[in-house]
């Protein structure tokens, strides 16, 4: 329990720069309060001490605004930031170093249909070691994200996504590979990373507006040439007789 707990307050030194003591992080952390709630709610749980685990869990969220199951399994370093609005659910599996904001959501998929059916079964999703979730995204049902791996702000994830790889809007899409965090050496806040990563589907609208822009470039092309052999046409063409009827010789030595 202290082991993990001086790797929770080490993750807040590495990931927040707005720390200066440890004996804030006591005093003024949300999220470490909240983990230690959960760590403590975790041990009676898993002694079969339902109540107590569901009790000291409800305690942790009134006091926090960030609500996990007793129940979820998570390991060390986690780092919940600001907090607020943070949903936890039963069988969410994180691994170390996994970075949440706030207003972030790790539930279930109709939690509401055959529920009777759902008891001890796998509802809520992995996170692999090192993922980042940004402020207010959902990630949704029995699904597993890759570690490293960064899930942009507001996104609603409900697919598996692989490691190292950046999800971003509704429904989430991949939007580029992620360098590891250990190999680059830096945190990516927000689970937004350095380099300009833009978003799929205005991705595929600029290549739209590309390919526009381009035929309507040879269309121009196309119709310049066409005039000009029209005009070509026109400078080639005989020229036919402009003498009227009236000019033509009448024969008057005929009768009727």
């Amino acid at each position: 329990m202290l082991d993990l707990i001086k790797h929770d307050i080490a993750a807040i030194f590495e990931r927040d720069p707005a720390v200066r003591s440890r004996l804030e992080v006591f005093l003024c952390y949300p999220g470490f309060h909240a983990a230690l709630f959960y760590r403590l709610a975790h041990w009676a749980w898993v002694r079969k001490w339902y109540l107590l685990g569901r009790f000291l869990s409800h305690i942790g969220r009134f006091l926090t605004g960030i609500e996990i199951h007793p129940g979820a399994r998570i390991g060390k370093g986690l780092f919940i930031d600001h907090g607020m609005g943070v949903v936890i659910g039963e069988t969410s599996i994180l691994g170390e170093n996994v970075t949440l904001y706030h207003d972030v959501t790790l539930g279930g998929i109709s939690p509401a249909e055959n529920s009777s059916q759902q008891v001890a079964q796998k509802r809520h999703p992995t996170l692999e070691d090192g993922v980042i979730v940004g402020s207010g995204a959902q990630i949704l049902g029995p699904i597993v994200i890759g570690a490293n791996a960064r899930v942009g702000s507001n996104s609603v994830v409900s697919k598996n996504v692989p490691a190292g790889a950046t999800v971003v809007g509704v429904p989430g899409k991949i939007a580029g590979a992620a360098v590891s965090r250990k190999s680059s050496g830096r945190f990516e806040a927000y689970g937004t990373p350095g380099g300009e990563i833009n978003d799929p589907v205005a991705r595929s609208i600029d290549g739209l507006l590309d390919q526009v822009q381009l035929l309507t470039a040879r269309i121009g092309d196309l119709e310049s040439a066409l005039e000009a052999t029209k005009a070509d046409a026109s400078d080639t063409k005989p020229k036919s007789s402009e003498t009227g009827l009236e000019d033509l010789p009448v024969d008057t030595s005929r009768k009727n």
